[in-house]
């Protein structure tokens, strides 16, 4: 055990973390990151990266039935070779993680393996953990002096039910569902949000009977309503079982009544607001009714900190992402809304407070134009306001323009269903159309179309300035461009 004074110390190295341990290396600043786990946290290895591995997986199954069904390629799937299939998702995993501690060595960031916890506004003690996850990075183990600051970015964990204790083979987390063992035949997903969807469109395009359960009354109830319309035909579509719209106590929505599980699954109750009771079994019940952040451990009270009531870590300066107590700082699911829990939102605030602890003046990170996406089938994509948000700050004085990607003739290719849809201010006169607000699309590969989006809503442009660039054909996107013409009065396949 030793003391030894560093610029920056970084507690947690998920994507807020070591964003923030490379930035401010690369400003010159030593650094100084603990990590008790595996570094890239919970998206890397138990979210982001392996899901959408398995989601491509489960596309390309859909694709095979696609095939045969619509286009007449006499193809058949023989079966899921389910070690295949998750080795090939535990070598992209692998390769990232070497990827980035390769990084982080490159730019000169001491990781320390262990648990951190302050034992002053600007001091911090690193111990060996006591459940190892691997051989140490290094043994500078002690207590750290920062002379610029901390930064906390210890991520956040699957929020559960009472009496909904999680097993890994019955009862499982999203953080531990991609790792359960094998294919169930039947799974309950109860919560439908991003992470709720995204594992029922997973299970059933693995051929799982799926019955996915959301309190409020619809699916994605953050989004805006015609994308959570969409989604739900096009799950139904595809023989998800999707209940909401119940009411219970102080919940709304379909709600668990109850859920025992059992030798071979779980079995559970599900009662929605007509009344209607489910009996339900299946052979796997899925937790995914959000997350909370992580903090036990980090002594916050020695710094002069507490969460809010919520148990985040909320900012006094949303500009610098900066605490209470001068010089601590905090990114990434320790945050409380408006950051939003996602990986590329935890990037922009790792620079903001490395290039803020520089000594720069960053730009603050605009929430309001972070892309949304949830990676099921059909995947949604949104940035910016929903059209009730934008009616409820306009005061109802907005512009909507929608169209059906059917409309286009690579959406007929597709033949997915789906639609863009963008508000914007009502212009001057209140004749055609002026900033735009926001954007929702649902559809085959929208998550690659989000990006123009974000610039749109990012630069307060409006249609008219879309409209004069062209969209390529055929394509998705051309639909998107079509949108912005109609609104800008120049409706080409759309009457303005």
């Amino acid at each position: 055990m030793h003391e030894q004074e560093t610029d920056v110390i970084v507690i947690g190295g998920g994507t807020g973390g070591y964003s923030t341990a490379l930035r401010a290396a690369a400003l010159g600043l030593r650094v100084v990151l603990a990590e008790r786990d595996l570094i890239g946290g919970t998206c890397l290895h138990r979210g982001c990266v392996p899901s959408k591995a398995m989601l491509h997986a489960a596309e390309l199954v859909d694709g095979i039935a696609e095939a045969r069904e619509r286009w007449g390629v006499k193809a058949t799937l023989d079966a899921v070779d389910w070690p295949a299939l998750t080795a090939t998702r535990d070598d992209i995993v692998a390769r990232n993680h070497r990827g980035v501690e390769g990084h982080l060595a490159h730019a000169g960031v001491e990781v320390v393996r262990g648990s951190a916890a302050f034992t002053g506004p600007r001091t911090v003690r690193i111990a060996p953990d006591e459940k190892p996850h691997g051989e140490p990075y290094g043994k500078p183990y002690g207590e750290w002096t920062a002379r610029r600051g901390v930064v906390v970015a210890t991520g956040s964990r699957p929020r559960t039910l009472p009496g909904l204790a999680p097993d890994g083979r019955r009862v499982v987390t999203s953080d531990d569902a991609l790792f359960a063992p094998g294919l169930p035949a039947s799974v309950l997903v109860l919560g439908g949000g991003a992470i709720g969807v995204e594992y029922a469109s997973l299970h059933r395009s693995m051929g799982a009977r799926v019955v996915l359960v959301e309190a409020a009354d619809r699916l994605l109830p953050l989004e805006d309503a015609d994308v959570s319309r969409h989604l739900t035909r096009g799950l139904k579509k595809r023989g998800v079982e999707v209940l909401t719209g119940a009411r219970l106590e102080v919940l709304t929505g379909a709600r668990l009544e109850g859920a025992e599980p059992h030798e071979d699954g779980v079995r559970a109750t599900v009662r929605t607001g007509r009344g209607d009771v489910h009996e339900l079994d299946v052979e796997r019940l899925l937790v995914a009714v959000g997350r909370a952040p992580v903090t036990d451990g980090l002594e916050l009270a020695a710094a002069g900190l507490a969460t809010d009531a919520r148990g985040f870590l909320a900012p006094a300066d949303w500009a610098r992402l900066e605490t209470a107590v001068p010089g601590i700082h905090a990114v990434g699911d320790v945050l409380p809304p408006p950051s939003l829990g996602l990986a590329h939102a935890s990037f922009a605030e790792g620079l903001l407070v490395a290039e803020t602890l520089a000594g720069g003046s960053p730009r603050p990170v605009d929430y309001n134009a972070v892309p949304r996406v949830t990676y099921a089938s059909p995947q949604t994509a949104s940035v910016g306001l929903s059209e009730a948000e934008a009616r409820d700050r306009a005061g109802g004085d907005v512009t909507v323009g929608t169209m059906p990607l059917t409309a286009v003739a690579k959406g007929m290719v597709h033949g997915q269903g789906g639609m863009v849809k963008v508000v914007a201010e009502r212009g001057d006169g209140g004749k055609g159309a002026g900033r735009v607000l926001g954007v929702h699309l649902v559809g085959p590969h929208v998550s690659e179309m989000i990006a123009e989006s974000q610039l749109v809503v990012g630069w307060d442009a409006e249609p008219a300035d879309v409209a004069q660039h062209i969209h390529p054909h055929p394509t998705l996107s051309e639909a998107v461009g079509e949108v912005y013409l109609t609104l800008a009065g120049r409706g080409l396949h759309q009457q303005s």
